[in-house]
């Protein structure tokens, strides 16, 4: 999106906060200590530091600049409620093991620019005829699918997000499945794809470009990443086939809350999902940053009855390899590692992270019906309780170019895993006056 918005879902990363939280009026430090808790190296490790850690009420000067010995620090503050002030500063940031970082917080007037490595993508039509135009948000009732209409309303099927490693895409026209976009190169892609020089949606990102291409089978699985939820062990689809004339979901509502250079955030609403005779309500926010070869999912469900089960999806079309299942860090990694694009033509590894301490094992969806050619990760789901997990790939033609070798990318995902898992101790000193 060329308009770029500062709002923001939160996000559970693993930081730990220290420091005085009292409500004065002045900042409330003007230093910090950040500290690896683990023995890991921390590629662009995403930091999360609320707005009341930091200060009560701003400055005039209401941007944080985080220098580190002479180097800013790429950040962005954000809006969680949209009452239009800033709750939360995000970053990533690299760590050796067991480093501290002493950080200086200073102040600006002025929105510092960085270096854009995400970005959200969304376009949208109001009728046949008429051309795509950018937008924040939707609204989609269960009458208003593509089969229903008679026509694509949406450009790339629904929102595009990505990093400078990978995109995805997810079919917000009733199918809730996700998609993969293979990037070979860290610019983030044009803002015309799937789109012609008409304005028209168009099927255009299923050919090779300089950036990349759509890479990733999807068919009536959930895709990567995509979930669904077994009640009294039967699956039920989030959504509809591309076929099906109605939704099982009344009203699906859908934002894009955070477009920024250190992390992008969107946010979708189910509401009335019926399923197996039941009504459910489900939020979901996806969360990208700089670095990694995937995105993080947060799912929480109301209306949960205790015989269910979430069920998250790992798309196995083209997989003739045996699934790989590992534990590593606070995770479950469902690995696979083959030939897994269109027609088999180049390598892909992809993989879901699940939460170790309720995972129950994984089935194989079915061959034929609503939900099928997937591994379906296994979750207890609690009513309105978080479930967060990742979804990785990495393509052949990527930027690093080792992940044709199945031994480096399950070693990558493994290690992602641990990375994840490990804590960043955040202690704010409090502010001397002199």
């Amino acid at each position: 999106m060329k308009n770029t918005i500062k709002l923001y879902v939160p996000i559970a990363l693993s930081v730990l906060f220290l420091g005085n939280c009292n409500a004065q009026q002045k900042p409330a430090g003007n230093k910090f200590i950040l500290k690896n808790t683990s023995d890991l190296s921390l590629p662009q490790k995403a930091v999360s530091i609320k707005r009341a850690q930091l200060l009560a009420n701003p400055p005039k000067a209401n941007f944080p600049i985080l220098i580190f010995k002479t180097d800013t620090i790429p950040a962005q503050i954000n809006d969680l409620n949209g009452d239009g002030k800033w709750d939360e500063l995000f970053f990533v940031a690299d760590f050796s093991p067991n480093e501290e970082k002493a950080v200086e917080l200073k102040w600006s007037a002025v929105d510092p620019k960085f270096k854009i490595k995400t970005s959200v993508r969304f376009g949208k039509r109001e009728g046949k005829d008429l051309p795509v135009h950018p937008a924040l948000d939707e609204v989609l009732m269960a009458n208003q699918v593509h089969k229903k209409l008679g026509y694509q309303k949406y450009q790339t099927d629904g929102p595009t997000w990505e990093n400078d490693k990978v995109g995805f895409r997810h079919y917000l026209d009733g199918r809730n499945s996700k998609d993969v976009f293979g990037k070979k190169i860290p610019a983030i892609t044009p803002e015309n794809v799937g789109i012609n020089s008409k304005g028209a949606v168009e099927d255009n990102y299923h050919v090779m470009y300089d950036w990349g291409r759509d890479i990733f089978p999807v068919g009536n699985s959930a895709g990567l990443g995509g979930y669904a939820l077994s009640i009294n062990d039967k699956i039920n689809r989030l959504g509809i086939l591309g076929t099906d004339t109605i939704n099982n979901v009344e009203k699906t509502t859908f934002k894009i809350v955070s477009e920024g250079p250190v992390n992008s955030v969107l946010s979708y609403n189910y509401h009335n999902w019926k399923a197996s005779g039941n009504d459910y309500q489900v939020q979901e926010t996806t969360s990208i940053w700089p670095g990694m070869y995937g995105y993080k999912n947060t799912v929480t469900i109301n209306g949960i009855k205790g015989n269910e089960k979430l069920l998250v999806a790992l798309s196995n079309l083209n997989n003739r390899n045996p699934l790989n299942v590992t534990e590593s860090g606070n995770w479950v990694c469902l690995i696979q590692h083959d030939y897994l694009t269109y027609e088999r033509q180049w390598i892909l590894g992809t993989a879901i992270l699940v939460p170790k301490e309720i995972y129950k094992g994984y089935i194989e969806a079915p061959k034929t019906g609503q939900l099928t050619d997937s591994y379906l990760a296994q979750l207890t789901v609690e009513n309105n309780k978080e479930i967060s997990y990742y979804a990785i790939a990495a393509w052949e033609l990527s930027e690093d170019r080792n992940f044709q070798d199945p031994a480096y990318f399950t070693n990558y995902v493994i290690t992602l895993a641990k990375q994840l898992s490990a804590v960043i101790k955040v202690d704010i000193k409090p502010e001397i006056k002199k």
